[in-house]
């Protein structure tokens, strides 16, 4: 195979394995706002805790969409153009979700600020669910045809492997986002981030690993199987340290899951990129859906020159922001009176 489309390859796995690993705890938080969350107080704990990131952390989401599109166009023509519904779903999600983070705080009655937080926690579900669904569908394949076109109507990409992707984004989310406030808050957000941990971190995790799973035994490889064994260590270490107390190894675990159980899946569907379900013959391969070699070596040298400084910026915003948060550090609510 050819260096670069493959060393592009690695980078557009690594840009949505940081998306997970990052936004993935913003879209859990998110999701806590009803589905933990019980006051007024605890909710803007959960809000605040993610405000100085959750913007830069989507990034992640647009930069890896921006790649495909750049260094593999056909990949991205038949993945977008045959999920065009749970892309506009996710999109529709994450507007809403980001739109509620701002307007909440602005609400001037009870009602108006429930329904942007209802509006946040169904965005951050709606949009977790669909990424995963794009995911999954992407490693193991739609009905191309040999134009890289979907055969079938607007849902035939609607299976059991969208459910599941669905499924085990969520997960991930959910269960990075209690490591994340067991981490950043004091008072009630970590002890009940550390209990949930400790009783439910396998369930919430268990869509994430049967999609690993699955995919390594249709393409199976040594590395592949290895890196399994790498991301299972980690979430033994993640619920082991989470039974502990110890916040901080047990989001390390977490991201040790994450990374080497997704990475392990992209290691798997390589040096596909996207497989046909009514031939072999029509898979999308790093090479047959690349760009020139002129545009790649462009995109590598811009890359190799900004990508430290946007991590350099963005460990920095992570270390201001690196104190815990609790209750008594949310100021009184003020009510907002038109003039």
């Amino acid at each position: 195979m050819e260096f670069l489309p493959t060393l592009w390859f690695i980078l557009i796995a690594v840009l949505w394995i940081g998306y997970l690993v990052l936004d993935g705890f913003d879209l859990g938080v998110g999701m806590l706002m009803t589905g933990w969350a019980k006051n007024e107080s605890q909710r803007r704990v959960l809000l605040n805790s993610i405000g100085p990131v959750w913007d830069g952390n989507e990034v992640w989401l647009v930069t890896a969409a921006g790649a495909t599109f750049a260094a593999f166009p056909h990949w991205y023509a038949s993945m977008f153009a045959g999920l065009y519904i749970p892309l506009t779903l996710a999109l529709v999600a994450l507007i809403l979700r980001a739109v509620s983070i701002e307007y909440r705080g602005k609400a001037q009655s009870q009602m108006t600020r429930n329904l942007w937080t209802w509006a946040m926690a169904g965005g951050s579900f709606v949009a977790a669910f669909a990424i995963g669904a794009m995911l999954a569908l992407t490693t193991t394949g739609l009905p191309l045809d040999e134009f890289g076109d979907r055969v079938g109507g607007p849902f035939a990409w609607l299976n059991g492997w969208a459910i599941l992707g669905g499924l085990a984004v969520v997960g991930i989310s959910l269960a990075q986002g209690w490591a994340f406030l067991s981490l950043k808050t004091l008072g009630a957000p970590r002890e009940a981030g550390n209990r949930q941990l400790r009783r439910y971190l396998p369930i919430y995790l268990l869509p994430a690993a049967l999609w690993a799973v699955l995919v390594v035994l249709r393409y199976p490889k040594v590395m592949s199987w290895a890196m399994l064994a790498v991301a299972v260590l980690g979430l033994v270490l993640a619920w082991a340290c989470s039974a502990r107390r110890m916040e901080g190894l047990t989001f390390t675990g977490m991201v040790i899951f994450i990374v080497f159980g997704v990475g392990a899946i992209f290691v798997s569907l390589y040096p596909n990129v996207l497989p046909s379900t009514l031939d072999e013959a029509y898979n999308l391969t790093v090479t047959s859906s690349s760009s020139s070699e002129y545009t790649l070596s462009i995109m590598a040298v811009v890359t190799a020159i900004f990508l430290p400084l946007v991590l350099a910026y963005s460990a920095w915003s992570y270390w201001m922001f690196r104190q815990r948060l609790g209750e008594h550090h949310i100021p009184e609510s003020a009510v907002v009176t038109p003039v």
